[in-house]
């Protein structure tokens, strides 16, 4: 039941990603565009984390934290350049 589970999660992750994508093409302005990386990206991580649980891989754990922490750091800096420094 849990292995089902968890390839239902991917499927949905995977379609998550897919209408994301189409989204990035059909977006109007850049803070769209740039909302709507961030749900690709970190979708992406949800993948590999739940890949990371059916493998059992405590390597996947250290790529996710990893990735995290770029992304997060990747969506302040996009937020900044798009906004021009202001706050």
């Amino acid at each position: 039941m849990m292995f089902l589970a968890m390839w239902v999660t991917i499927g949905m992750l995977a379609l998550a990603v897919v209408l994301g994508l189409v989204r990035v093409v059909t977006a109007q302005d850049d803070g769209s565009r740039a909302v709507v990386g961030d749900l690709v990206y970190f979708s992406s991580v949800g993948i590999v984390v739940v890949f990371g649980i059916l493998a059992g891989s405590s390597v996947a754990a250290d790529v996710v934290m990893l990735a995290s922490v770029l992304g997060i750091l990747a969506t302040i800096s996009l937020s900044r350049i798009l906004t021009r420094g202001r706050r």
